[in-house]
């Protein structure tokens, strides 16, 4: 007799006799009968044990969470419970063995838990007995089983790349590892695996994908771990085209494996301009509409001074239309708004209520044209509410596109299990950091420009735009890649454009320039976060829910209590001395 777990049990079974272990999930004592909740991987079966059985003692003294072994036969339910699977049959009880005893466990073990999510994580052991753990780490596995499938079936070898790297800190924050065999020296964890997967090109392995652990130094948030898996893919003699067709498959194909949904084919394409303009994100959410209203130019002579100041100075006007929420909106809620996109950097929020007259705060210093063309242009209706931003066009955008995806939660826009996908191409090649005052990679430095702007990588960095493709699903980036640079004098010119020096880009980069040297073919490729995409699919907003073993969001482990100290020892002999 072989172990077998409970929901592959059916009212087919009847009059079979079974061997099932698990956990004890609840007892209850009725008139004599023992009815116990046995809980294993698969879902909850009932067990039966009667007072003239010889193993009712043993049931008797049995508490939540013990382990057991029990050997019985399969019977038909006369009350059905039709909210599991098991819900027809119970098992009648011959033989019980109790395997192991369990303390009291400080939170009830159900899918619908009060508990804190400290304690839980703190226990982690313990929360991933509740089944809506479970299945997430199913779900998550029959991805990856998916991502392998899908992957072998286009030719790409799987390939795993190091973990113990040397750190090029042009990007986020580098976890450092000390080298007990180099005095002084560290290693650095991969944040990807995008150097050596470059180099597997340049090694001629033309397809490459691999299941890699990162690691990011970075403050976190619900849907980012300073460790975190993506599914990673290379490819050689590739554009834009192939790598995106390649990974919209991928997608497609996982979607129809784990929630047998059919992705329409090929996804649709929005440049950044245009999602930063209709939506001020480069990971718009487009499960419901509200796109962003440039009003700059029918305001542009308005007789409020505080507009027509910002838009004499370039400036622009921009707003959303909340259909219908009007009513929603008192002005202490508005207020509430206004704090919101002043953390976004906006200087504060004008609002327009269409009722039988129109009021806000600005509709007084509106003329009747004006009027008239703002209702025309964006089509109002009775119990619309008009939402407005001025200033500098990256602070418009940034900030209504924030309050866009606000009012779409708060006002429940967003239909459950709805799944919205697009790719967002034609990203800057650089952003400008106001913190190290000077241009940064907007990817990372080995993303290609576009052919046409090649030669505007020195003298024109904010107009100079990538072969570089993010794709979104409900407003969340899944995955991004670009066309690499396979070109060691446009490789130079970018790193010029950093303002690199030799000597930096000797020591930072020096390996990987030189293997540019020896017959680069053009590549490409693309990264999908595993972790969100399973987010994604098991429909949590906590990436803590979709892996085993998650940190805090101060990038602690409660469970095991990692980072932690080490002994004097050991930092001796990694020649570390802690500045106290």
């Amino acid at each position: 007799m072989k172990k077998i777990e409970n929901t592959s049990l059916s009212i087919k079974n009847v009059g079979e006799t079974v061997e099932l272990y698990g956990f004890v999930g609840k007892k209850r004592n009725l008139g004599g009968l023992i009815f116990i909740d046995l809980r294993d991987r698969s879902g909850i079966i009932q067990l039966v044990i009667r007072p003239e059985d010889s193993c009712y003692q043993t049931a008797s003294e049995l508490r939540n969470e013990y382990v057991i072994k029990v050997i019985g036969t399969v019977s038909e339910r006369e009350s059905k419970n039709d909210k599991i699977p098991t819900g027809e049959i119970e098992v009648l009880v011959s033989e019980l063995t109790l395997l192991n005893t369990a303390l009291e466990v400080p939170f009830a073990i159900t899918d619908e838990t009060t508990a804190l999510e400290d304690t839980r994580l703190k226990y982690r052991y313990l929360d991933l007995r509740r089944n809506s753990l479970q299945s997430n780490l199913k779900t998550r596995h029959k991805i990856t089983m998916a991502v392998r499938e899908y992957m072998d079936s286009l030719g790409f070898l799987e390939v795993e790349t190091p973990v113990l790297c040397k750190s090029t800190p042009e990007g986020a924050r580098d976890y450092l590892v000390p080298s007990r065999v180099n005095d002084g020296k560290f290693y650095a964890l991969p944040q990807s695996p995008q150097i050596f997967k470059q180099l597997l090109m340049i090694g001629g392995l033309e397809k490459y994908f691999q299941i890699a652990k990162c690691f990011r130094d970075e403050d976190l948030r619900a849907d980012r771990q300073p460790e975190f898996t993506q599914i990673d893919i290379e490819s050689s003699y590739v554009d834009e085209n192939d790598i995106m067709t390649i990974g919209e498959g991928l997608v497609a194909y996982v979607f129809k494996k784990i929630k047998n949904i059919d992705v329409e084919l090929p996804l649709r394409r929005m440049p950044y301009k245009e999602a930063m303009r209709l939506y001020g994100s480069d990971k718009p959410d487009l499960r419901f509409a509200m796109p962003i209203e440039d009003i700059t130019d029918i305001l542009r002579h308005t007789s409020m001074s505080f507009i027509k100041d910002v838009i004499d100075q370039g400036g622009i006007v921009n707003c959303l239309v909340a259909k219908g929420a009007a009513s929603k909106y008192s002005r202490k809620e508005l207020d509430k708004l206004t704090d919101y996109v002043k953390t976004y950097r906006a200087s504060g929020l004008a609002f327009l209520k269409i009722e039988d007259e129109i009021t806000g705060s600005i509709a007084k210093g509106l003329t009747e044209d004006e009027t008239n063309l703002l209702k025309e242009q964006l089509k109002l209706e009775k119990g619309d509410l008009v939402l407005i931003v001025n200033g500098d066009y990256n602070t418009v955008k940034v900030s209504l596109g924030a309050l866009r995806c606000k009012l779409g939660r708060d006002l429940d826009l967003i239909k459950k299990g709805d799944y919205q996908l697009l790719w967002v191409t034609d990203f800057p090649t650089f952003e400008y950091s106001e913190e190290e005052g000077r241009y940064v990679s907007c990817h990372h430095p080995f993303t290609a420009p576009k052919d046409e702007d090649v030669d505007k990588l020195i003298d024109d960095k904010a107009n100079c735009y990538s072969k570089a493709y993010d794709i979104v699903i409900n407003g969340y980036e899944a995955g991004g890649g670009s066309i690499r640079i396979h070109d060691q004098e446009i490789q130079s010119k970018v790193f010029e454009a950093l303002g690199l020096s030799p000597e930096e880009v000797e020591e930072k980069f020096g390996f990987f320039v030189n293997a540019l040297k020896y017959g680069t073919p053009p590549h490409g490729g693309i990264a999908f976060g595993l972790d969100r995409l399973v987010m994604l699919l098991t429909e949590t907003d906590n990436i803590r829910d979709v892996i085993a073993f998650p940190k805090t969001a101060s990038a602690s482990c409660l469970m095991s209590e990692a980072p932690n100290t080490v002994s004097d020892a050991q930092l001796k002999e990694l020649h570390i001395k802690l500045d106290k």
